[in-house]
């Protein structure tokens, strides 16, 4: 699941990073599955890194909601309940609204032809059945939508929107019905088209329907137990 680092001792901020993005990772992919404890010791020698930088990241990784630290009990994935999962998809469809204007105000062609390329690299990925291919599917999916706000200069967003849609991976794979239909890289295809089209009303209406969809394949009433396949949001 990990590697260890190779970083120089003065390098502590990096060798950080790298930790909470190899655990980001294995959390959104769902090789950590929500309530996974994750003990300090074993990350450091997983990572070949010290405790210290291990609860470094484990405290980052908490801001970001991605896991929980219990007083005299350690680290765990996160396990979002119903409550929190459906304001996580109300901020995403706020957010994505807004950013889906802007970004229709501000297109240009390279824009289109990096997000056509985008989902030309869905559709090949789903073409395919392997574990390679599956999470090239799963991560070209939920990347997506980072990578319009990447397209439009704003970091920032790129930033917040994947601490959302990381926070979305846990929601899916613990509540996602079993027939959620997986449409994701179609609705994407058209979204595209609407921006392409500079069609802002249509553009908007189909980001928002889009989001509807992935929420409304989930289950509140019975969050899942273990992993099954998804619909990356």
């Amino acid at each position: 699941m990990v590697h260890p680092i190779s970083s120089a001792p003065s390098e502590t901020s990096s060798a950080t990073a790298l930790i909470v993005n190899a655990l980001t990772q294995a959390i959104v992919s769902h090789q950590l599955l929500p309530g996974a404890k994750l003990a300090e010791q074993t990350l450091a020698n997983q990572f070949g890194v010290s405790r210290t930088l291990v609860r470094q990241a484990l405290f980052q990784l908490s801001q970001h909601r991605l896991i929980r630290l219990e007083k005299a009990r350690g680290a765990f994935v996160a396990s979002p309940c119903a409550d929190e999962a459906r304001q996580v998809f109300a901020v995403r469809r706020m957010l994505e609204a807004e950013m889906t204007r802007a970004f229709v105000r501000q297109v240009k062609p390279a824009h289109i032809k990096a997000l056509q390329a985008h989902v030309r690299a869905e559709k090949a990925a789903l073409r395919r059945d392997d574990a390679q291919a599956r999470a090239e599917r799963t991560r070209l999916l939920r990347t997506f939508h980072v990578r319009m706000a990447e397209l439009m200069g704003n970091q920032v967003l790129a930033d917040l929107l994947g601490e959302l849609i990381s926070r979305c991976s846990l929601i899916t794979l613990m509540y996602q019905s079993a027939d959620a239909a997986e449409h994701s890289s179609d609705e994407h295809a058209h979204i595209v088209q609407a921006l392409a089209a500079q069609d802002e009303a249509l553009a908007v209406r189909l980001m928002d329907e889009h989001l509807q969809h992935v929420q409304a394949g989930l289950d509140f009433a019975a969050p899942a137990t273990t992993p099954a396949p998804l619909t990356p949001p």
